[in-house]
């Protein structure tokens, strides 16, 4: 049997990683600034992680939601302290796109009503319901095909009163900064704008953090930049440092039925504890007040560089556009000065480094880009 090749892949194979560092099967070392799709959030191999997720695999690595599980109580209370939501409830899932299909379900639920509204340009993940919410029609096939799902221009608030106003809508889903589509935030006061129309029109607010979150911003969640509160917040990528797991965070306003929402895998004893090792490296290493101080960094040394048109993105959430099409520069960021990058298009880089990122890791990428770009710009 071969696989199903749906992923255009380098020709590199990691086997190893430390921190922001990985090495790939020959030998050869490379600085991870991509986090695997801001997935690493405590950098790779975290002493304290593997730790914790080897005891518990020792212990017990499964079993079903039939039973009690002390570790997701602990981990929701613990979720609920560092991220300022302690009076919501946790439902623990597999992964972004589960969370934000379940996040929309509840919505439904509560309201009654059919319909969400979500934005240009924005990704909340490949199942089908989440992908119905996805602009992009691309990775939609017919059979994800809505009449249940309609856009608006991102910070366009007369756009969104207009649909609000004219539908039956369970719920507003915004990201609390658009990743895929290359790194555009809603503004501050957008937020509080939608936040008073949902409140109007009797519908939910619904923030999908999935790669905004868990620090990566300088805030716990992107959209606590603003002041505004969900009713609604999703979380993945960097939940638990690779290891798959999703949460939906809940208004105590919403009510909780036996059946209405349910997983096999989610929530279970590995997740758990990887999820909550997270968290202790979090808090111990002060990693959200570095992820804003290196970001702080990146945001002055790119500052009036030749080849960028727009430095976009808080903390290490960052875009960087490009003035013209540089065709292979990711490829020569990792091939020859041997950085994992990201990318929106052919225009624009994304950084999503693992929050441990230290200064002189910063200032050695700067270097690296400034040498290759000063060729071409």
């Amino acid at each position: 049997m071969e696989l199903f090749e749906v992923y255009k892949l380098w020709d590199i194979e990691p086997v190893k990683g430390c921190d922001t560092k990985l090495w790939d099967k020959n030998g050869v070392e490379y600085t991870d600034l991509y986090g695997g799709h801001a997935v690493i959030s405590i950098g790779h191999c975290h002493p304290h992680y593997v730790q914790k997720v080897s005891e518990q695999l020792g212990n017990l690595g499964f079993y079903s939601n039939a039973v009690r599980n002390s570790l997701q109580k602990e981990l929701a209370k613990r979720l609920g302290k560092v991220s300022g939501y302690d009076d919501y409830s946790l439902f623990l899932c597999n992964s972004g796109a589960e969370a934000n299909e379940n996040a929309m379900k509840v919505a439904s639920f509560h309201t009654g009503k059919p319909k969400i509204l979500a934005f240009n340009k924005a990704f909340h993940g490949r199942t089908s319901g989440a992908v119905a919410a996805t602009d992009n029609p691309r990775i939609q096939s017919p059979f994800n095909a809505t009449q249940n799902v309609e856009f608006c221009p991102l910070n366009d608030i007369e756009a969104v009163e207009e649909k609000l106003s004219k539908g039956s809508f369970a719920a507003v889903i915004i990201e609390g900064i658009q990743g895929v589509a290359g790194i555009y935030e809603p503004t501050d006061d957008f937020l509080h704008s939608l936040r008073a129309l949902c409140d109007k029109y009797g519908c939910l607010l619904i923030l999908d953090e999935i790669q905004s979150g868990y620090g990566r911003s300088g805030k716990f969640f992107a959209h606590q930049h603003s002041g505004v509160r969900a009713d609604i917040i999703t979380t993945a990528k960097g939940m638990a440092n690779g290891f798959p797991i999703g949460g939906v965070l809940i208004s105590p306003s919403i009510k909780a039925e036996y059946g209405m929402l349910g997983t096999t895998f989610g929530g279970n004893h590995l997740a758990c504890s990887a999820a909550l090792a997270v968290l202790d490296i979090i808090e111990n290493e002060n990693l959200i007040e570095n992820a804003a101080k290196i970001g702080e960094y990146f945001k002055e040394a790119f500052s009036g560089d030749a080849a960028i048109k727009e430095y976009r993105g808080k903390g290490l959430m960052i875009g960087l556009e490009l003035k013209d099409e540089y065709v292979g520069l990711r490829d020569r960021l990792l091939f020859e000065k041997k950085f994992f990058t990201g990318a929106a298009g052919a225009k624009v880089i994304r950084l999503l480094p693992s929050l441990t990122i230290s200064l002189e890791t910063a200032q050695s990428f700067v270097k690296a880009w400034k040498e290759l770009t000063s060729q071409a710009f």
